[in-house]
């Protein structure tokens, strides 16, 4: 039934795309798709380089690709301002990590979903007592949400059932905020979508997640509900649904949370640790990691996340099986890449970068970023070689060798003699490069995401000088 409602979509969307001056039409002849949207890690950023990225950022940014036409986001404060764009008609539609509910379903079109998500009940960490389950909270457990979030439509249902349920409403604000002030202390407690709270943890380490609220939600484009011209939705649901079929979602979806933390897996201890020594340790080879990302023509943050992972920023770091230095070179390598000190900092940065973009360079073209990039990551922990077993039995198992969505499943098999002895380099501890990657991402995000935030904030306090000035 699916199939046969996704080719009669594609009729619908042949006849529409022939009638003169359909509204695709008039968006090819402009070059431009006009795209509500909010600023924040989930959605759409930029790094401090000015480079975009965001999940619905980057599925609009393609969307827009394929109709041959120029992304112009539009980007509102909250989700009250988001609707107001789409149901005024001044965007062709949302792209804002918006929840389908029935309320807002009689406000606007959704497209097909692309992602699902759940509400998690956030408090700061070391509270006393905090709730563990619904029949916890009393009226004096005040949840915090956003004025005309789908998190209120969730309470008013529960509400029936728990009648103790009480809330507050935040106007005007994103659910950032909302966090923020739970981090300071501003705020008890809070509700937060689950793919919110779990890139903001990266930053606000000292958020905890309790229960999770009975209820999951979808994800989906918003378009304007009184449009006369089907045209444009017709040609974003053939779209959507032709990236779930190819993969492409999945692979969206990893890119931008598969290296995230599960609740039960999160140590604020170990991030809170990072982020300190970013203020300590990392200033001492920043400029380093800068040289060497610039020579090389990669993202210095990148470079100083592996740094990290291996040696913790410590360049007198020794393992129990001989490599050593800041980067975490074996003996062989360090000879191979011309550094004659592996405790030099310095010749460490620079031989582990050199290894790093060696290895990229043989790894078979047909992958492409960011795909690229992780297997690299992997080959640079495991070895090439049994990266390449690990391709070759992803490969004979089904799965994309070329996608790391497939590869990482596998690469743990490399411990057990039914796959390994299948192999040309035998046994590897394949457990390890898939954690390798996972954290390098981790760590990597938090840098970027920290370094936006210094940066907005500078901007914040410029424009206050400004204004007494």
């Amino acid at each position: 039934m699916k199939f046969l409602g996704t080719i009669f979509l594609g009729i619908l969307f042949f006849l529409y795309s022939g009638e003169k001056g359909t509204l695709l039409e008039k968006i090819k002849a402009s070059g431009e798709l006009q795209v509500a949207t909010l600023y924040g890690l989930t959605t759409y950023y930029e790094n401090v380089n000015g480079q975009m990225y965001g999940f619905e950022y980057e599925l609009a940014k393609r969307f827009a690709d394929e109709l041959g036409v120029k992304l112009r986001l539009v980007v509102v404060n909250n989700v009250t301002a988001v609707f107001q764009q789409v149901i005024n008609q001044e965007v062709h539609f949302a792209a804002a990590g918006l929840a389908v509910t029935p309320p807002r379903q009689s406000l606007v079109r959704f497209g097909p979903h692309y992602q699902q998500i759940t509400q998690k009940f956030v408090y700061r960490y070391g509270s006393l007592s905090p709730p563990s389950r619904l029949t916890d909270l009393t009226p004096y457990h005040k949840l915090n949400v956003l004025t005309d979030s789908h998190q209120i439509d969730i309470l008013k249902k529960l509400k029936k059932q728990y009648p103790q349920l009480t809330w507050q409403e935040w106007p005007e604000i994103a659910s950032k905020d909302l966090l923020k002030q739970v981090k300071d202390k501003k705020l008890l407690y809070a509700l937060a979508n689950s793919h919110e709270i779990a890139k903001m943890r990266l930053l606000y380490p000292q958020l905890e997640i309790g229960f999770e609220l009975p209820h999951s939600n979808r994800l989906a484009w918003a378009f304007p509900r009184n449009s006369p011209d089907n045209s444009l939705y017709l040609a974003a649901i053939e779209f959507i649904n032709r990236l779930q079929r190819q993969g492409e979602i999945d692979q969206l979806l990893e890119r931008y949370y598969g290296h995230l933390l599960k609740a039960k897996d999160f140590n604020y201890v170990n991030i809170r640790a990072f982020r300190r020594r970013i203020k300590k340790r990392l200033p001492l080879y920043e400029e380093h990691f800068k040289l060497m990302a610039d020579k090389y023509d990669l993202d210095w943050h990148l470079l100083a996340a592996i740094g990290y992972q291996e040696s913790k920023w410590n360049p007198k770091a020794v393992s129990g099986t001989g490599v050593k230095g800041l980067m975490m070179l074996t003996k062989s390598t360090a000879e191979e890449m011309g550094v004659k000190n592996r405790r030099d900092p310095y010749e460490s940065i620079r031989g582990g970068t050199k290894y790093f973009v060696r290895l990229k360079a043989r790894l078979p073209k047909r992958i492409q970023e960011p795909d690229r990039t992780w297997f690299t990551l992997a080959a640079y922990n495991v070895g090439l070689g049994h990266l390449r077993d690990a391709l070759k039995l992803t490969e004979k198992l089904g799965d994309n060798p070329d996608r790391w969505t497939g590869v990482k499943e596998h690469l743990p098999k490399l411990t057990q003699p039914r796959w390994y002895n299948q192999t040309k380099y035998g046994y590897a501890r394949g457990h390890e490069p898939v954690q390798f990657v996972t954290n390098v991402r981790r760590f990597y995000n938090i840098l970027v995401f920290t370094n936006l935030l210094d940066k907005t904030a500078k901007k914040n306090q410029e424009k206050e000088l400004e204004k007494k000035s």
